[in-house]
């Protein structure tokens, strides 16, 4: 049977890798991998979740640790919980964008410490696959405790807080939930705040009658597009099932690239917290440098992915890291990638500055076009990454090896990188103020790796 477990959490197909045996062994496995006295455990609106987080916490009752249950809800939940309990670990049944028949668990560590291979899930795998036999506890009166569902009031009001004394306009948002668990925040949030929600595909449902929620894919955009046109909404939300990523549109209904938002938002933070740190992933990087720059605040580069952000954010005290795949990390929300906290960010801007949500975006577009992210299937990533590298090595550019190759040149810079999980390479580009360059390198990048 192949591992369902992966670099930073657990993916499995049900019921082959991930069904409710193996979240029960899973639950004893934490147990059983250092002491711990609480966990907090939430899952998504998948079919499946419910029953496989409630075999979860009966392994973890078993071995005598307490559990502090969250229900339905958004992994940033999971992650602001376990800090503000004071927990020592959280755990979130979803497999995010995954297809319908995937299912997995992420967790995080006390402290919303985020869990890698190294510090957590590498024990646990050999635990979880291991032919060890875990005691049961018998006496009842040192068996765990099922604490009674944890409120999302503290939440709420954390998010709320992010807006706290603003003149916010009263703007018209679509809100895109796709099925998935954002839709019962925005209802939370909706009595507190100046706002008309058009909400679409809005109440959770595990039968996810309109596919998996994953505004990364094109084809999924077409629903909140068409309905921030027929409202003539200010601009529109999307997120992914579990809503630890959200999306934007403007209120023409265009698609904003993520990259963009970082720098939007970044500029958000600085006007709060002056002087700041923001971080930034490598793909694309010179509207963020610029933005944060002009902001009076010191952007500094990350690698790709959320266990890299969320160290890094500790150890730069940053205020505030955005990765262009639309997760957004923030220092005083327990250094997670949150999808509530994004949107409340670009409204403050919105109210701030008072201009269309579309003319903040193409002010930015046009001093930094970009090619959005272009996948190519490859048989060796590196060779092809050697070859784009030696074709342009006699320009004499700067480059940067912390994810992928990156080179950079006077008015154009581009990175490549290996996908992770899938025989991909990515592929972005950026220049100074000039789309056609932009396409015409898109062009010259595209033949060298199809010629592989």
């Amino acid at each position: 049977m192949t591992s369902a477990f992966k670099a930073y959490d657990i993916r499995g197909e049900i019921p082959g890798q991930v069904n409710t045996p193996f979240a029960y062994r899973f639950g004893q496995s934490v147990a059983a991998q250092t002491p711990r006295k609480s966990v907090v455990v939430g899952h998504d609106m998948r079919q499946d979740s419910p029953a496989l987080a409630h075999a979860m916490i009966q392994g973890l009752l078993d071995s005598g640790v307490d559990v502090l249950p969250l229900g339905q809800c958004g992994t940033e939940e999971v992650y602001f919980h376990t800090d503000d309990a004071g927990a020592d670990a959280g755990l979130m049944v979803t497999a995010s964008h995954n297809p319908k028949n995937y299912n997995g668990i992420k967790m995080v560590l006390q402290g919303s410490r985020a869990a890698t291979r190294d510090n957590a899930l590498g024990p646990l795998e050999e635990l979880v696959y291991s032919d060890r036999k875990f005691p049961i506890v018998e006496d009842y009166a040192k068996r765990g405790s099922l604490a009674p569902q944890l409120g999302k009031s503290a939440y709420v009001e954390r998010l709320l807080k992010q807006v706290e004394g603003l003149d916010l306009k009263p703007l018209k948002i679509v809100c895109h939930a796709g099925n998935g668990c954002a839709g019962p925040v925005i209802d939370l949030l909706e009595e507190h705040l100046p706002f008309d929600f058009i909400k679409v595909d809005h109440q959770p449902d595990p039968r996810l009658p309109n596919g998996i929620p994953n505004p990364l894919l094109p084809e999924k955009r077409e629903r909140a597009s068409k309905a921030v046109i027929e409202h003539g909404a200010d601009l529109g939300l999307a997120w992914d099932g579990d809503f630890d990523r959200c999306f934007f549109y403007d209120e023409q209904g265009r698609f904003v690239e993520g990259y963009y938002l970082v720098g939007l938002i970044a500029q958000t933070m600085l006007r709060s917290q002056p002087g700041g740190t923001v971080l930034y992933d490598p793909r694309l990087t010179w509207n963020t440098i610029d933005v944060v720059e002009s902001a009076g605040g010191t952007a500094k580069i990350c690698r790709t992915g959320h266990a890299f952000f969320k160290q890094m954010l500790r150890e730069e005290n940053a205020v505030y890291g955005g990765e262009m795949s639309a997760h957004h990390y923030f220092r005083d929300f327990s250094y997670c990638d949150t999808g509530m906290l994004p949107w409340l960010a670009i409204v403050a801007e919105l109210s701030s500055n008072g201009a269309k949500f579309s003319e903040m975006v193409e002010a930015r577009i046009a001093a930094f076009p970009c090619s959005g992210e272009i996948n190519f299937t490859v048989s060796d990533a590196a060779q092809v990454q050697k070859k784009i590298a030696d074709h342009f090595d006699r320009s004499y550019p700067t480059v940067e090896t912390i994810d992928g190759l990156s080179m950079s040149f006077d008015d154009w810079r581009f990175n490549v990188r290996a996908s992770n999980t899938e025989p991909l390479l990515r592929l972005n580009i950026e220049a100074r103020g000039d789309a056609d360059l932009v396409a015409a390198k898109v062009k010259e990048i595209t033949a060298l790796i199809e010629a592989d």
